[in-house]
């Protein structure tokens, strides 16, 4: 009797392992069907402006001025979308409109959503200076605020690091670049508050303020509060500790066709990091209009001006430059470049016409936000 007992329990482990092996092999099925989505190009040969996109995108392609993805929507309907080029020159693989892209710049907004997500929970102010969290952060009276619209002073790292950091081959991060500024104070640029001045640095100093507050860190927490509720499934911030898989992340190039080599600097984020699709692209655009993750008011001071004198007719917010292009036309829109890739995303908030284009040739002439708004 006892022997049966024994071999029932054999027979019912037997079973069990069977369908837990089962449902694992369901598991990474699924997520290889998931990332291998058909790659769908739009093309409407009804709409003379689908058509103007297109023949302005096949010719720079053609005269090899374009190696990329782009995207137009018109209230979130796609009504162009196509891949030119390659994503490896070397092995002869072409990109598709799924291909995955360094956003450089454009990588800002999210940074800075982050940070408005938590101060509308409470957990900070604007207000805030940095040494609140940095104690021993050598400048003084530095605020969150000044951060987002560039205002702090602080000096660029990507001109001042090269003196410090020894190990050229030893990917850098966020906390070392907080040591870096505490141990050896490079010069500020200017007083915090007196001027705008693009800084990289403030950008990297918001991420790591993000993961004082939030206990978690900054890749995790824009993965499971941002990009996963937002449907965004294959963008990610780049994480050496962690690497994600690349398989799908289109090669970048610098002039020539020359494989950019890696650099130290790319494990620094928060200025730049985040990795993307035009169609995960298109979902973060539509979250803003239907305030997913903040509030209306959150956002409309994002899309504020920050300074009283517009510079050249167009001015900076919370992540984003701002143009009005009319008193019922407001653009936000911003660019990026780094490492072989340049990355656009422009959004026109009262037609709610969106462009995204994304490349990994930086040896393209850059587009003007003028000449992208003309073809629609």
């Amino acid at each position: 009797m006892k022997r049966y007992y024994i071999l029932f329990v054999i027979l019912i482990q037997l079973f069990i392992s069977s369908c837990s092996d089962q449902k694992k092999h369901e598991t990474i099925k699924s997520v290889v069907e998931a990332d291998q989505r058909p790659a769908v190009e739009v093309v409407r040969k009804n709409s003379p402006a689908s058509m103007r996109m297109d023949s302005y995108f096949t010719h720079l392609s053609k005269i090899g001025a374009f190696n990329g993805t782009v995207l137009f929507a018109d209230k979130g309907q796609v009504i162009y979308k196509r891949a030119f080029g390659f994503a490896n020159f070397r092995k002869k693989e072409k990109l598709t409109v799924n291909s995955v892209f360094q956003l450089a710049s454009v990588s800002k907004q999210f940074t800075a959503f982050a940070i408005m997500m938590l101060k509308e929970q409470g957990k900070l102010s604007y207000s805030d200076s940095i040494r609140k969290y940095f104690p021993s952060f050598p400048y003084d009276n530095i605020t969150i605020r000044q951060l987002l619209t560039h205002n702090s002073g602080l000096p660029n790292y990507n001109y001042f690091a090269d003196n410090y950091w020894q190990n050229k081959s030893v990917p850098m991060t966020n906390n070392d670049l907080v040591s870096m500024i505490i141990k050896n104070k490079p010069i500020e640029c200017c007083k915090p508050g007196r001027t705008y001045l693009y800084s990289n640095t403030g950008y990297a100093m918001l991420a790591s303020i993000v993961e004082k507050v939030s206990g978690m860190k900054f890749q995790r927490f824009m993965k499971e509060r941002v990009f996963l509720p937002l449907g965004m499934t294959h963008t990610f911030i780049m994480d050496y500790a962690e690497k994600p898989n690349m398989k799908y992340v289109a090669t970048g190039y610098e002039p020539g066709r020359r494989e950019e080599p890696e650099s130290y600097q790319n494990g620094i984020v928060g200025d730049k990091g985040v990795y993307s699709t035009v169609d995960d692209m298109l979902k973060w655009d539509q979250a803003l209009y239907e305030c997913k993750l903040v509030k209306k008011e959150t956002l409309q001071e994002a899309f504020s001006p920050a300074y009283k004198r517009e510079i050249a007719s167009r001015n900076y917010g919370f992540g984003w430059r701002i143009k009005n292009a009319s008193d019922k036309e407001k653009i936000v829109f911003h660019g990026g470049w780094w490492k072989g890739y340049r990355s656009y995303i422009v959004r026109m908030l009262g037609s709610k016409r969106t462009i995204i284009v994304l490349i990994n040739s930086a040896s393209h002439v850059p587009f003007h936000l003028e000449d992208l708004q003309d073809l629609f």
